[in-house]
């Protein structure tokens, strides 16, 4: 069990970007926590917040480790930029705090397992952002296929394409698509199919048109756990016939499919009992199956931040906890180092 803090959770917010108004916004809502610092190396994102939540009287600064200390924080939220990730949450720990970070977790597996590690040592929480898992839609989704609806799952397609154009540090990145979008596409997929990615094959490119530096496009064919495939085909700078953040889903069974477009809620085509048990059609009658209304809680950032503090204030892992993220990060890292070096990568 997880150490549990006092009442309010006294919450750093390290990070103080556009990402940091969803998590500030929820929190101020909460009776039992406290914002009692914010850490940015930038002062103008610093005194922006201050202003707009009327934090002006807590500690601040660019030394997250010296904002722990003066503000007696149990909790870090970790809002930075990628690249910051491991050196704000590896801080966190060393001074005792719990952390709920912003994917990617870390920006290699070495530095997700340093953390993981840390977190185990000294009994410390430690939870991911991945508010995709908490949707009413992808929720129905995962109730189909664990009822067996469509029989036994064997093909989980997942289609991304959009172009936005967000400018600043995604636009310099080696590889934004995978590394900073298509996290969140992955772990839906471990989500749905309750398993782990046991190898991928990757190719990643930059298409024409494309205003991004690295590969904003790539294909990827994982092989999961319980024998099934997920295949991966997105673009970041798709013009037009462009489908939901949520991707456009289409997952195969022994007995039928199941279409998600990410917009409207799930449902599935199934085959209806042959009339004569001895002859089979060529084509067989289908009957529509609605995806039934299972979640009634929050969604998005704030179902998963439900999620993270009704864990943390048990004592239990979150569902997103980083043991387990780990694993949809590892998704993330085999598909780049496939794609650079053109070889089906095992990830067990």
């Amino acid at each position: 069990m997880a150490l549990i803090p006092p009442l309010p959770v006294r919450i750093v917010v390290a990070g103080c970007g556009n990402m940091s108004r969803a998590w500030i916004d929820y929190t101020l809502k909460r009776q039992d926590c406290q914002i009692v610092g914010l850490v940015d190396p930038d002062p103008e994102a610093i005194r922006r917040t201050k202003e707009a939540y009327a934090l002006t009287e807590v500690p601040t600064g660019p030394d997250l480790a010296a904002v722990i200390r003066d503000s007696k924080a149990a909790l870090v939220y970790n809002l930075a930029i990628p690249a910051a990730h491991y050196d704000i949450t590896r801080t966190a720990f060393a001074a005792g705090c719990a952390v709920m970070s912003e994917k990617p977790l870390a920006e290699s597996l070495d530095q997700a397992d340093d953390l993981v590690a840390k977190a185990r040592k000294n009994n410390l929480f430690f939870a991911v952002m991945q508010n995709r898992r908490y949707l009413e839609q992808i929720r129905s989704c995962r109730r189909l296929i664990t009822d067996g609806v469509i029989g036994t799952p064997g093909y989980y397609g997942a289609d991304f394409y959009l172009g936005p154009r967000f400018g600043g540090f995604r636009d310099l990145m080696a590889s934004p698509l995978l590394l900073d979008m298509a996290i969140h596409t992955f772990d839906q997929a471990r989500f749905l199919s309750d398993t782990r990615a046991l190898s991928v094959y990757c190719h990643e490119f930059n298409p024409p048109g494309s205003w991004y530096q690295g590969n904003a496009s790539a294909v990827a064919l994982f092989e999961l756990s319980d024998g099934s495939v997920f295949c991966y085909r997105g673009s970041w700078c798709a013009v037009g016939c462009q489908t939901s953040w949520e991707a456009d889903w289409r997952i195969t069974g022994s007995n039928g499919s199941i279409r998600w477009d990410g917009h409207t809620m799930p449902w599935a085509e199934i085959a209806a009992p042959e009339p004569d048990q001895g002859v089979r059609t060529f084509l067989p009658e289908l009957n529509r199956v609605d995806g039934a209304d299972v979640w009634h809680g929050q969604e998005r950032h704030a179902g998963c931040l439900d999620e993270m503090f009704n864990a943390l204030l048990s004592g239990r892992p979150a569902e997103t906890d980083g043991t387990d993220n780990r694993h949809s990060l590892a998704m993330v890292m085999g598909a780049i180092e496939s794609a650079r070096t053109g070889r089906r990568l095992s990830l067990a």
